[in-house]
């Protein structure tokens, strides 16, 4: 007997994230960086999405620091730090300890009964797929440990 086949949603990660709707500040951060046609493309990519409450939750003036044209190469490094290439479930993270993210550097993942984190945020929202990966909503922008030391 043969398996059913699972149909992938016909949205890429962008739309995706654009028709959850937690998103917006993550796809204003991502058009100023330039990096919204990577994350069109083919993948997959796995995004750890910080919702807009966690960009709330940066100190006053981050943001809007990252997002000034000068500081594209900052936001960029930010940005990838947040994604990983592959699709990673849930389940497939939970399972992870150091993984490489796109931008270079490794995040740390912990797994905490079934409470997951990567480098302290709490995926708060799991397994959003799209056709070209899957979006984990976290409640923290993770920042790489070069960055992660001046704020």
């Amino acid at each position: 007997m043969n398996k059913p086949v699972t149909q992938l949603p016909a949205t890429d990660l962008i739309a995706t994230a654009a028709a959850h709707g937690s998103f917006t500040t993550l796809r204003k951060a991502l058009d100023a960086a330039e990096l919204t046609h990577v994350l069109q493309g083919t993948g997959p990519y796995t995004v750890f999405a910080p919702t807009d409450e966690a960009f709330g939750r940066l100190p006053n003036g981050t943001l809007e620091n990252w997002l000034k044209p000068q500081n594209k190469a900052e936001l960029l490094s930010v940005l990838k730090y947040h994604v990983l290439r592959g699709y990673a479930s849930s389940a497939d993270i939970g399972t992870m300890t150091h993984p490489r993210m796109l931008q270079g550097h490794s995040a740390d993942i912990k797994k905490e009964g079934e409470q997951i984190s990567i480098d302290g945020a709490h995926l708060v929202g799991v397994d959003i797929p799209s056709s070209n990966g899957v979006i984990h909503a976290i409640d923290a922008v993770i920042q790489p440990p070069k960055l992660a030391s001046r704020h």
